[in-house]
């Protein structure tokens, strides 16, 4: 008889032939809520509401690459994470980084540090965030101030997120995000201009607008 599985000392997958995971959709899933609760504590769960958007980020970050179709994934574009607050965005993101290879992993960095490190250090930040080809997931997009150095204003993540977007039309690079903001207030806050290279840079993933708070 087959043991049951145990996400605290087995990964929810297996190595084929060709050296290519194949997951147990189930094992996934219960190793994904071991990991949160390893990462986030005991009261960590996952809901049964959110299992969609789970699958899709699973597909993209776990390269299942006859599933791409089926989720309307284009895994040449990041993800941008939408959702209302307290709605678990930057809970998964941290935990899809148990799921990525080498080819893959990213940093999440939140756009107020970003733009407080423009404050604090000028436009060296710009080519930091910019001019690598390092992953990065902008955590909380929309929600930074506009920074001045030494006087010049600047929209800090916007500038990184148009630089970011020069860089995915020449080399490919791939740059994730989360936000509370829907497409309008994206526009509003960033223009029309950037909200136009933010489809071609990003698959869209979102929570219903009506996903509750789960940090209360």
């Amino acid at each position: 008889m087959k043991k049951p599985y145990n996400p605290a000392t087995e990964k929810p997958y297996y190595v084929d032939e060709k050296g290519a995971r194949q997951y147990n959709y189930s094992s996934t899933i219960f190793y994904l809520q071991h990991k949160g609760r390893e990462k986030f504590g005991s009261h960590f769960r996952i809901h049964k509401e959110d299992l969609p958007i789970i699958s899709k980020l699973l597909v993209y970050f776990t390269k299942c690459e006859n599933l791409y179709e089926k989720h309307g994934i284009d895994p040449n574009k990041g993800i941008l994470l939408a959702g209302p607050i307290g709605c678990g965005k930057t809970t998964l993101m941290t935990l899809m980084l148990d799921f990525t290879f080498a080819v893959n992993h990213f940093t999440i960095r939140s756009t107020r540090a970003i733009a407080a490190e423009f404050y604090e250090e000028g436009y060296c930040i710009l080519q930091k965030y910019s001019n690598n080809q390092k992953i990065y997931c902008l955590d909380d997009l929309g929600v930074e101030q506009n920074m001045k150095y030494y006087g010049n204003e600047c929209n800090t993540v916007a500038e990184i997120l148009l630089n970011r977007y020069d860089a995915h039309t020449k080399t490919g690079v791939v740059t994730h995000a989360t936000t509370n903001l829907s497409a309008s207030d994206l526009e509003l806050l960033y223009g029309n201009r950037l909200r136009s290279r933010m489809r071609e840079l990003f698959n869209l993933i979102s929570f219903p607008n009506d996903s509750p708070d789960k940090r209360k």
